[in-house]
């Protein structure tokens, strides 16, 4: 999950008037003020170069000496309700992009001092550097080239959720002080989008290679009917269902569960070598040998019964002594393995657009202590986002607004 560079911004698509956007998404704010200023906020987003500071943001929109600190207040202290905004950027979305998937992407945002809401210290594997650091959960609707984020979570840690004090003054509601990992977080996100969609549920698309639990992820996502692809640990302990591999080796008890990869290695273990297809960034193709094998979770019982959760699990074979290939799972044991290998790329998209948000949205930027700001500037953020990407980006000139803007 982690971001990776990329090039220039893509350019927009189409032109739509951004207040009559920010009037869909933001039109069950009470006050006229209040979506002047939610206006006013993207804009900053879209326009202001470099750090999205509020007070460079307000710079770029207003010329008034109090626009940074009502921009402030509308962001961190105003009680406007986030969820409306984001069900109707996810209905906007939806009426302009098809979706191939909905993956998810964690959002490593680094913060100074102990204050921000959430910020924990945290190591990062990829960076093998201990990060002091907010995450971010998202999810993103895949479109096939283009991500487009459209709910989040805050990773609240112990420290954060077992205070009172620290949840009084970070405003943090009672309902977001349960106990929450990212797999449960990417649960919570998974029903959000299936009760607030119009159209049929794509597959999830995640890499969960870095994160503990995947199996409650897996289970989850399984009781819920939810197709799914993750990429996990190469040690993900499972079990075979291979008819040969039911019982330990010269002993009357079951076989033991061995690691995702040991267990595509074993003889008998019902894996099966194959040649299939992929296209490659260039649009050429190129074959690939894949091996995969059927699999369950060690929890889960003997793989009999009409209740047990069958996986796949599968890899790229390379030449020996080349690096190791991911390791893949999914319950779409039925697909083709030519239509599953398209959405092993997802997470790299979804890395490259975490990356595009920080570098030229803002992501990276927030200032705030609140939980609800904390929201409220990452719903802003998405919608910036995928007005850039769905309707072009050009607003209002910079100071056209600042004779109607007052606190929200």
């Amino acid at each position: 999950m982690a971001a990776h560079a990329s090039g220039q911004l893509p350019a927009p698509h189409g032109q739509v008037p951004a207040a009559t956007f920010v009037e869909e998404l933001f039109g069950h704010l009470p006050r006229a003020d209040q979506r002047r200023w939610a206006l006013a906020y993207m804009q900053g987003l879209l326009s202001t170069p470099g750090k999205k500071s509020v007070r460079r943001l307000a710079a770029t929109v207003s010329t008034s000496p109090t626009a940074s600190q009502s921009l402030h207040q509308f962001i961190n202290a105003s009680p406007w309700n986030w969820k409306p905004a984001r069900q109707e950027l996810l209905r906007w979305v939806e009426q302009r992009a098809q979706g191939q998937a909905w993956t998810i992407g964690l959002a490593l945002l680094p913060k100074r001092g102990e204050h921000s809401v959430g910020v924990h210290r945290r190591f990062v594997q990829e960076s093998g550097r201990t990060l002091n650091c907010q995450v971010g959960v998202g999810a993103f609707l895949s479109t096939g080239g283009m991500e487009l984020p459209v709910d989040w979570r805050l990773l609240l840690p112990d420290q954060w959720r077992q205070d009172p004090q620290r949840r009084l003054r970070a405003r943090i509601p009672d309902a977001a002080a349960h106990d929450r990992q990212v797999w449960s977080h990417i649960l919570d996100l998974a029903d959000s989008l299936a009760s607030r969609t119009r159209t049929t549920l794509p597959p999830l698309v995640a890499d969960m290679s870095e994160c503990t639990d995947t199996a409650a992820l897996m289970l989850g996502l399984s009781q819920r009917g939810r197709d799914f692809l993750l990429t996990v640990s190469n040690s993900l302990p499972v079990l075979s269902c291979a008819r040969s591999a039911g019982r330990q080796p010269g002993g009357p008890g079951p076989a033991a569960p061995v690691g995702a990869r040991q267990l595509l290695s074993l003889s008998g273990s019902g894996r099966h070598p194959h040649t299939a297809t992929v296209s490659t960034h260039d649009g050429a193709t190129r074959p690939v040998r894949i091996l995969s094998g059927l699999a369950r979770l060690p929890q889960a019982g003997p793989c009999t019964g009409s209740r047990q959760h069958i996986y796949r699990l599968f890899t790229e074979l390379r030449p020996a002594g080349a690096q190791l290939s991911r390791m893949w799972v999914t319950n779409m044991t039925n697909r083709r393995m030519d239509e599953l290998l398209p959405l092993t790329g997802l997470p790299t998209v979804t890395a490259t657009t975490l990356h595009d948000l920080g570098t030229h949205f803002g992501l990276l930027d927030f200032e705030g202590r609140s939980f609800p700001g904390w929201h409220h500037h990452m719903t802003l953020l998405s919608a910036a986002y995928a007005y850039h990407r769905l309707a072009g980006s050009t607003l209002l000139p910079p100071h056209a607004q600042a004779s109607g803007l007052r606190s929200a």
